[in-house]
């Protein structure tokens, strides 16, 4: 076996004992399947629980300062449930999200008994982490937040305090859409209510004082004009994602790593759990099922070695690149 460059976001390291496999910790044994999975990250908890609170805000002033003191029944029944429902499905997607594995490749697999077991032929690489000391199948990539690769990444997210990957997109896009579809139905209530209010007695339209009424009300606007605006633009880029297959990672190296990609239709079942359905927009419902990890989805082919080391970095260039992956080959 040697070491070899590949392209420049891949420079691997010169000296072999860096990575140091057969130092690698076996991987610990997979748990039940249902593990919970949560990240310990103090930045990620925080904005988690500001999300939470920012909805339940939300669920008090249109509860208790619009849809209660209203003489509407009928109005107040159907907004309160409607309103409710989607606050429901948001929190219940932002748990899925963020309690659900992403795709962690198994961490400490980079030994030497595994890289000699796959038995790699001429012309076939293993991507290495040096950060978590595991074999990178495709499309995988390192994150700093979670420490851990995980398969089509797309991006960490603090609001939901993990990763958005191949097993939770689907909840974290039923989560922004959900959000947005909270802020806009409070949006519009909140306009309902001004006018009303300005046609009648201030007293009458609200068990607050009107100052008080009128300091929710436009603490609510700004939250839901604000989460409007950011959640429809988090949802429609995540469809744009999912719909041409490729990553917000992948889209950033695109001129670097051009790849084939599968149809927009079959890429939107996998995502979301087969075929058109009402699950679709069901959070507790799981999107399909990746299917293990065997041993050729550890190796790549690479065109020939020859074309690899057209892309040679010098010794300076791979010592400052410590944190990239490295390759392992066999040499033909």
């Amino acid at each position: 076996m040697m070491l070899i460059p590949t392209h420049h976001f891949r420079d691997i390291e010169r000296k072999p004992e860096y990575l140091q496999p057969e130092k690698c910790v076996p991987p610990p044994h997979p748990g039940p399947v249902g593990t919970m999975w949560f990240i310990r990250d103090g930045c990620g908890i925080a904005c988690a629980i500001v999300t939470w609170f920012l909805v339940l805000y939300a669920e008090f002033v249109v509860l208790f300062v619009m849809l209660i003191p209203s003489r509407d029944y009928v109005y107040s029944v159907i907004n309160g449930i409607v309103f409710n429902l989607l606050a429901f499905l948001a929190l219940a997607s932002h748990c899925r999200a963020m309690l659900t594995d992403p795709g962690a490749v198994p961490k400490g697999n980079a030994t030497k008994e595994f890289i000699e077991s796959l038995q790699l032929k001429p012309g076939q690489v293993v991507y290495k982490c040096p950060k978590c000391c595991s074999i990178k199948p495709d499309r995988a990539h390192h994150c700093s937040v979670c420490k851990r690769c995980i398969r089509k990444m797309d991006h960490h997210c603090p609001w939901v305090n993990n990763c958005v990957g191949e097993n939770n997109q689907k909840y974290f896009v039923l989560f922004t859409m959900y959000i947005a579809l909270i802020s806009l139905h409070a949006l519009i209530m909140v306009g309902f209510h001004f006018l009303h209010c300005f046609e009648e007695d201030w007293t009458k339209c609200s068990s607050f004082s009107p100052p008080t009424t009128v300091i929710l009300l436009i603490l609510l606007c700004f939250e839901g004009l604000l989460f409007l605006i950011f959640t429809s633009v988090m949802f429609g880029t995540q469809v744009h994602s999912i719909c041409t297959d490729e990553t917000g990672i992948e889209r950033l190296k695109r001129k670097h790593q051009p790849r084939e990609r599968r149809a927009s239709w079959k890429s939107v079942k996998e995502t979301f759990g087969g075929d058109f359905s009402p699950n679709w927009f069901n959070p507790f419902s799981r999107p399909c099922d990746p299917e293990p990890l065997s041993d050729r989805d550890w190796v790549r082919q690479v065109a020939s070695l020859s074309d690899m080391g057209n892309t040679e970095t010098t010794e300076e260039q791979s010592e400052e690149r410590k944190d990239e992956d490295s390759v392992e080959v066999i040499d033909e």
